[in-house]
């Protein structure tokens, strides 16, 4: 089995928010608190240490009393940039990201991600759920990797690719199919934040 104190978390806040206005996502109030303070508080419990991948504002983040690195490139390349931040300061044999706008995702995320991935011997473990007709929605911004795949990360980006499916594509990947879908519910306009 994985030990949790063996998995870092890093929380993914570094995404333009472009649908939210241009603000900064993670930095929106949800229920009285920034949505990255749900995020870490939900998280927290789950792994050894937490970090934030954040482009902006990292003093407002690092408030929250864990480590803040922004992406190497600083034009916003998206979810991959923030996995690579992580990967580049993880001290532990995993990664687990979430991104900062799903306030609600299960407390038992990390347990499972990693029970499937020790389980199918998988280089990562993704959260997916099943859509109205019977289709798996996968959610790979919710996944558990092993910190050595941090070469094949760069090797990936350098050839000027961007999309986290195709990478994940390449390795060996536990899908882990969680009944409740509204837990992976993401905040992406002030309008979801109200509703």
């Amino acid at each position: 089995m994985i030990d949790p104190q063996d998995i870092t978390g890093l929380i993914l806040a570094g995404g333009r928010g472009s649908r939210m206005g241009g603000v900064d996502k993670g930095l929106q109030n949800y229920q009285g608190l920034p949505l990255a303070l749900h995020a870490l508080m939900r998280l927290q419990p789950q792994v050894g240490s937490v970090m934030v991948n954040a482009n902006r504002n990292l003093g407002a983040y690092e408030s929250f009393g864990v480590p803040v690195w922004p992406d190497a490139d600083s034009d916003f390349p998206g979810p991959l940039a923030g996995f690579l931040a992580g990967l580049e300061r993880c001290e532990t044999p995993y990664l687990m990201t979430v991104p900062c706008d799903s306030p609600r995702f299960p407390l038992d995320l990390v347990a499972r991600l990693a029970e499937a991935m020790h389980a199918q011997q998988a280089d990562l473990a993704m959260a997916v759920t099943r859509e109205a007709d019977g289709r798996e929605q996968p959610h790979p911004v919710f996944c558990l990797m092993r910190a050595s795949l941090m070469d094949s990360l760069v090797a990936f980006m350098a050839g000027g690719q961007r999309r986290i499916d195709r990478w994940t594509g390449q390795h060996r990947c536990a899908n882990v199919l969680f009944e409740d879908d509204r837990a992976f519910f993401n905040a992406n306009t002030p309008e979801d934040l109200r509703a």
